[in-house]
C-alpha cells in the first residue's frame, strides 16, 4: 500500500491515533524554531488532520497546509472551517505545486519516514522557501520496530541523524542543527505484544 493510500484509509481517526503516538510537545519544540512575526507565510509539510497547524493557526501568519491525500485535508478543512488564515494544498512531496522561494519557514512533523525518498524531498523544500528561510523538521531516530513498517506503512524505520545532517547540507542548507525532542514517539503493534518507544529529534537549516 502507498502512502497515500494508507493515510486515505486512516485519515478519518487519525486524530485519535495520533494522540497516543506522540505529544504536544514535539508541536511546540517546533514552534519555539521560529521567529513568530506577522505576516509570515508558513508551510505545514504532511499536514495531515493538522497537527502542526493547530499550534500555529491563532498567529498572525499564513498557512499553507500540504498534503497528498485530499481525504486528510478535508478532515482538516472542517476543523479548521472558522479559520481564513489556511490554504490547503494537496500535492506530492517531490514536486510541490509552489513557486520557488514561496514560504518564509516550512515544518514537518513525523513526515520524513514516510516519503520514498527523504533527500529528493528535502531538496524540494529547498526550493520552495525565501532566501533565509528555515526547515524544520521532527521526526523517529533509527530503530528496529519492524510491525510499524507492515502495520503503519512506514518507510523508513527513523534515520541515522548523520545522514539526516548529509542530506540538509546536500540539498544548500546551512547552520544546520540537530538534537533531541526529549520525548519518545511511542505505539503498540495490533499482531503481537510488541511495543515501540522511538525517541524523536528535531533538525533545523536555513537557506
Amino acid at each position: 500500500m502507498s502512502s497515500k493510500a494508507y493515510f486515505e484509509e486512516v485519515a478519518d481517526n487519525w486524530d485519535n491515533m495520533r494522540s497516543d503516538f506522540f505529544p504536544i510537545s514535539v508541536r511546540e519544540r517546533a514552534i519555539d524554531e521560529m521567529d513568530m512575526s506577522e505576516g509570515l507565510k508558513v508551510a505545514d509539510i504532511g499536514a495531515g488532520s493538522g497537527f502542526i497547524t493547530e499550534g500555529l493557526v491563532q498567529q498572525p501568519v499564513e498557512i499553507t497546509a500540504v498534503d497528498e491525500s485530499e481525504k486528510m485535508l478535508t478532515v482538516m478543512k472542517a476543523k479548521f472551517s472558522q479559520n481564513t488564515n489556511i490554504t490547503y494544498l494537496i500535492s506530492e512531496s517531490e514536486n510541490i505545486q509552489t513557486p520557488d522561494s514561496s514560504w518564509d519557514y516550512a515544518l514537518s512533523n513525523m513526515f520524513l519516514h514516510h516519503v520514498e525518498r527523504p533527500s529528493v524531498v528535502i531538496k524540494e523544500l529547498h526550493r520552495t522557501l525565501k532566501p533565509g528561510g528555515k526547515l524544520i523538521i521532527t521526526d523517529l531516530d533509527k530503530h528496529n520496530f519492524e510491525f510499524l513498517v507492515t502495520e503503519q506503512n512506514d518507510r523508513w524505520m527513523g534515520f541515522e541523524r548523520s545522514d539526516i545532517e548529509l542530506w540538509f547540507k546536500e540539498a544548500g542548507f546551512k547552520n544546520v542543527k540537530i538534537d533531541c525532542v526529549n520525548a519518545n514517539c511511542c505505539a503498540d503493534s495490533c499482531g503481537s505484544d510488541d511495543r515501540a518507544e522511538i525517541s524523536i529529534f528535531i533538525v533545523t537549516g536555513e537557506k
